[in-house]
């Protein structure tokens, strides 16, 4: 069995979180995309034309 004398300390916490991963990320890297809506929301003319019964879909 293996007594320590003296235990490490508790790791401690920091109000500050830790930047150090963001100030090194290469946005470069990064791939472009291209964003589609696959179900955009109606517009209000669509909204309208629901509302008096003229859908046509």
């Amino acid at each position: 069995m293996l007594y320590l004398s003296h235990p490490s300390p508790p790791a401690k916490m920091s109000d500050k979180p830790d930047m150090t991963e963001i100030a090194r990320f290469d946005k470069t890297k990064l791939k472009k995309t291209e964003t589609k809506e696959k179900n955009p929301l109606p517009t209000k003319e669509t909204i309208e034309q629901e509302r008096k019964g003229d859908a046509t879909p």
